[in-house]
């Protein structure tokens, strides 16, 4: 039940994720992307800091949140090559849009 529990959270942060999320650009150079998540937490960075560990041309994926319950979280992303971080960060979020997708037409099943 936990891990229904976690991965509804995930759906409900990813559907935030498109409407009304708001993201604020720190840095934003070649290979280096650095942004606040605005009203978010754990839940949708973690995810989408591993989405974005998995593409071979992302040279790391951090987020840090100062403080527990004040802090909101900076997420930095660094690519290899000539690949922009922004690029990287639309093929995660695609992603993981698709697999939310799929995960809610398994549970609608159920």
């Amino acid at each position: 039940m936990c891990l229904l529990t976690c991965l509804f959270n995930v759906l409900k942060f990813y559907l935030m994720l498109v409407d009304k999320m708001e993201i604020e650009i720190v840095k934003d150079k070649t290979l280096e992307l650095e942004m606040i998540i605005h009203g978010e937490n754990h839940s949708i960075c973690n995810v989408l800091r591993k989405y974005l560990m998995e593409d071979p041309e992302v040279e790391y994926a951090v987020y840090g949140i100062d403080h527990p319950l004040t802090g909101e979280p900076i997420m930095t992303i660094k690519t290899k090559r000539t690949k922009r971080p922004r690029n990287s960060l639309l093929k995660a979020a695609n992603r993981l849009k698709d697999d939310v997708a799929e995960f809610k037409g398994l549970v609608e099943d159920i």
